[in-house]
């Protein structure tokens, strides 16, 4: 979050610990039961750092 926050990118966060749905809906995109998943436009990022989270941002931009 500190990541999207320092680029003044606005996101929506969802608790899938105390959120079953949430949970679900994070396991039915991803495919892994490992937060933090992020969705953009329907281009998903599992399971990621700073690093792969500014290698895909770069990635998803160009497109």
């Amino acid at each position: 979050m500190s990541w999207l926050d320092a680029r003044g990118v606005k996101y929506e966060t969802f608790d899938v610990i105390s959120d079953g749905e949430a949970f679900d809906e994070m396991v039915r995109l991803s495919g892994q039961t490992l937060a933090p998943v992020i969705d953009v436009n329907g281009k998903i990022l599992a399971d990621f750092g700073p690093d792969q989270l500014e290698k895909f941002w770069k990635k998803i931009s160009m497109v």
